[in-house]
C-alpha cells in the first residue's frame, strides 16, 4: 500500500513520543467539527436501509441528483478502473497516488500530464483524472476549462474523473450541479470538510447507469448504518456546514500568514492544508517530528505539506517550532 499522511502510531514509535503527545499537521483533515448528534438505536441493530434519508440529504448538500454514497472516496478510486476495458489515462501531476496506483494495478496505460499538456492532448487519452483543488499543489481548475475538456472526452466515450475531496470550502469550483453529464464523474470526501475521517464516507457522483454498476461491484451495504444516520443530520446542519467553512477558511489564511511571517510563503493550498517546497524539506520534517510535530513529507519535488492545527496551543506551539528552525537554518 501507498503510504499517506496520518500514521501517527508509526511517528511515535520512530521519533519516541507518546501518541497523545503530537500535534499531527500530516492529514489535510479539519481538526475540528461540531457537536455530534445522538445515533438511533435501530442504526446499530439493524442492516443499513437505502430510503433512510441520506441519499436525500446529499443530493441537497451537493445540488445532485445522481449519486451514489461509498465507503470512502478511496473505495469508488479502486474500483471505477474496474469498469472499464484497457485505457489510455491521463493524470494531472502531482496528485494524489492513489489515483494512478489503482488505474495502473488493473492494466491501464498511464500518462502524468500537466494543465496545459491535457488541453493540447486530450483526444490521445480515454480518461483524464484530475483532483481539484489539487493535494498536494493546491492548483485550482476553473470550472468551464474542466467542462469543456469533459465534451470533447464523452465525444469518444471517454470520462473526466474529478476528485473534490477538497472542495467543500470553495463549493462555487465544483462540478457537482453539472452531474450528471455523460463521461462526468465527480468524487466527494465526508470526512476532511466535516472533521470525521473515520466514518470512511464518500459519494460517487456520476450517470446512473455508470452508478448502478458501481453499485453492483461494490456490494449491498458499503456504508454503515451509524455512518449513514450521523452523515445524514451533518449533511442537513447549514448552519453548521457555514461556521465550519467560515472557521476553515479564517484558519487556512492564518496558516499562510504564519510561513510568510517566517519567509517561507507556500507554493499552494487550501483551507485545509498548505503546501512549502524547500530544498531542506527533509531536515524540517525531522525537525519537527523531533519536537512533535507531524508533517507530510514529499519526496518529488522537495516538499511539505501542513495541516491546521487544531486549538491555540496547537498554533503556539507550531509557530515556536518553525522559528527555532529559522534560527537554526536561516
Amino acid at each position: 500500500m501507498l503510504e499517506h499522511g496520518g500514521r501517527l502510531r508509526a511517528a511515535a514509535q520512530r521519533y519516541g513520543i507518546a501518541e497523545a503527545e503530537w500535534l499531527d499537521l500530516s492529514t489535510g483533515i479539519a481538526p475540528y467539527g461540531w457537536e455530534l448528534p445522538a445515533i438511533p438505536a435501530a442504526a446499530w441493530a439493524r442492516l443499513p436501509e437505502l430510503d433512510d434519508g441520506l441519499e436525500h440529504a446529499a443530493r441537497r448538500y451537493y445540488g445532485c441528483d445522481s449519486l451514489l454514497p461509498v465507503a470512502g472516496s478511496q473505495a469508488a478510486i479502486q474500483a471505477l478502473p474496474r469498469l472499464r476495458e484497457r485505457s489510455r489515462v491521463g493524470v494531472i501531476s502531482p496528485c494524489y497516488a492513489e489515483h494512478a496506483h489503482a488505474w495502473r494495478r488493473e492494466g491501464h496505460e498511464l500518462e502524468a500530464l500537466d494543465a496545459d499538456t491535457a488541453e493540447r492532448e486530450l483526444e490521445r487519452f480515454d480518461v483524464l483524472l484530475v483532483v481539484n483543488p489539487n493535494n498536494p499543489t493546491g492548483e485550482r481548475l476553473a470550472p468551464h476549462t474542466l467542462l469543456a475538456w469533459r465534451a470533447r472526452l464523452a465525444e469518444r466515450g471517454g470520462w473526466l474523473l474529478v476528485d473534490e475531496a477538497f472542495m467543500d470550502c470553495t463549493p462555487e469550483l465544483s462540478l457537482a450541479r453539472h452531474c450528471p453529464l455523460p463521461g462526468l464523474l465527480v468524487l466527494r470526501s465526508f470526512g476532511k470538510f466535516f472533521g470525521l475521517a473515520g466514518i470512511r464516507l464518500g459519494f460517487v457522483l456520476a450517470e446512473p447507469q455508470l452508478l448502478d454498476r458501481l453499485a453492483e461491484w461494490l456490494g449491498p451495504w458499503t456504508v454503515s448504518g451509524p455512518a449513514r444516520a450521523l452523515a445524514k443530520a451533518l449533511l442537513q446542519d447549514k448552519a453548521g456546514q457555514a461556521r465550519q467553512r467560515q472557521s476553515l477558511l479564517r484558519d487556512g489564511q492564518r496558516l499562510v500568514a504564519l510561513l510568510n511571517d517566517c519567509g517561507w510563503p507556500p507554493s499552494g493550498g487550501t483551507a485545509l492544508f498548505q503546501r512549502l517546497v524547500r530544498e531542506d524539506a527533509t531536515a524540517l520534517h525531522e525537525f519537527l517530528a523531533a519536537r512533535g510535530i507531524l508533517t507530510r513529507l514529499f519526496s518529488v519535488p522537495a516538499s511539505l505539506r501542513f495541516g491546521l492545527p487544531p486549538d491555540e496551543a496547537g498554533w503556539e506551539r507550531l509557530r515556536r517550532a518553525l522559528i527555532d528552525y529559522s534560527k537554526e537554518r536561516p
